[in-house]
């Protein structure tokens, strides 16, 4: 009896339920619906005025060639319309152009012995290989002063340590180890180990020698006969250093440390180089030592920096009675500047290729055209016996 008086309620209850499982089917259903993708008659195109004019965009149902960081965009809100059309993968925006970068590549050397007229004389090639840094320090050339009463008597080539170092020309060993700079072995030599080349060939009938210092390790044995290009040793920092390096050093004469002069007029420059030599003098025709020249290119603003020869144990050539040198630069036309008694100075300057160039400062007049003097010019400084060398 019971049971029978239940039985209505039941049978409300399971049409409720029923009815409710329809509803909520239904709402599914049509959830679903509005998510799935449009007919074909009805799946929008872009408007003309903003489609890409090299890409065909589809409806979004479809994969669309385009950027990886454009091909996922964010879902937009429901009520909202979406946009199918990609972003102009060919439109970019560039960043403000920054000073160009100054380039340390430099081209294959001139041949050796390079003498295009009858006064310059390239005859060494350079004692690192191109693959490292085979050009000198600018900032130490020779006859720079960086400490008192110590002048620079070569040129400093700031090679990585252990880079092979190789003979700038052809002769024999006459000296491996400490003590060039005493004479006799000596560990605390300013040279450290260092290795000493008498070339087999001269010049105007005077003997030629480089001087190879602060090596890590020697390669060769004194009476050895050596190549140019052959090992010598190893790039190292013993003697007086700051750092890793290779001092190389030119003696004419005699294999002595005042007899040395600049090697950038004797080491060979890049082919389509060339390297500019000067004299700086004050308004009564002595030289000017320690004065700032620098050399300026228009063309990519890049400066080159040298101070004309300290007074001490260096020399000028005999033909350019220089006491300014700046190797190493390429072929075109330069701003020389200068300050000099409060005033600055300019002049243009073309640098040929392969050759020294040539130009005189003459005090309170600045810069002038010249040629080099007449060989027997009295200009060659006395040298110090005084001083401590710094290689």
């Amino acid at each position: 009896m019971a049971t029978n008086q239940l039985s209505p309620r039941i049978q409300t209850i399971n049409h409720a339920l029923q009815i409710g499982i329809l509803l909520v089917l239904l709402v599914a259903l049509t959830a679903c619906r509005s998510k799935g993708p449009l007919p074909a008659e009805t799946t929008p195109t872009p408007p003309a005025a903003t489609a890409s004019p090299t890409l065909q965009v589809f409806s979004t149902s479809r994969p669309t060639s385009v950027l990886a960081a454009e091909a996922s965009p964010l879902p937009s809100a429901p009520d909202e319309p979406h946009s199918t059309v990609a972003p102009d993968p060919l439109r970019f925006v560039f960043p403000t152009p920054g000073p160009a970068p100054v380039s340390a590549w430099r081209p294959p050397l001139y041949p050796t012995p390079w003498a295009p007229t009858a006064y310059d004389h390239f005859y060494f090639a350079r004692p690192i290989g191109a693959d490292e840094v085979n050009w000198p320090v600018a900032d130490y050339r020779y006859g720079g002063e960086f400490f008192e009463d110590v002048v620079h008597t070569g040129v400093d080539i700031p090679a990585s340590k252990s880079s092979p170092v190789l003979a700038a020309g052809s002769g024999e060993v006459v000296w491996a180890g400490y003590g060039v700079y005493r004479g006799g072995y000596d560990e605390t030599d300013p040279y450290g180990l260092a290795v000493v080349i008498r070339h087999d060939f001269g010049y105007q009938g005077q003997t030629l020698y480089t001087i190879y210092g602060h090596l890590d390790q020697i390669d060769v044995a004194e009476g050895q006969y050596v190549t140019t290009g052959q090992q010598l040793g190893l790039v190292g920092e013993t003697g007086r250093v700051t750092g890793p390096h290779l001092h190389f050093e030119l003696r004419v004469g005699e294999n002595s440390f005042y007899t040395s002069l600049n090697p950038e007029l004797w080491l060979v420059p890049p082919v389509g180089w060339g390297v500019l030599a000067g004299r700086v003098l004050d308004s009564s025709g002595q030289p000017v030592d320690a004065q700032l020249i620098i050399v300026h290119s228009n063309l990519n603003g890049q400066n080159w920096f040298a101070r004309s020869y300290g007074i001490g144990a260096v020399n000028s050539d005999p033909y350019y009675h220089e006491n300014v040198v700046v190797g190493d630069l390429p072929a075109g036309r330069y701003e020389l500047r200068a300050a000099y008694g409060g005033y600055s100075y300019m002049m243009e300057v073309e640098i040929r290729a392969g050759v020294v160039n040539y130009f005189v400062f003459d005090g309170f007049d600045g810069f002038i055209q010249a040629t080099p003097p007449l060989p027997g010019a009295d200009f060659t400084p006395e040298p110090w016996g005084t001083t401590t060398p710094e290689p």
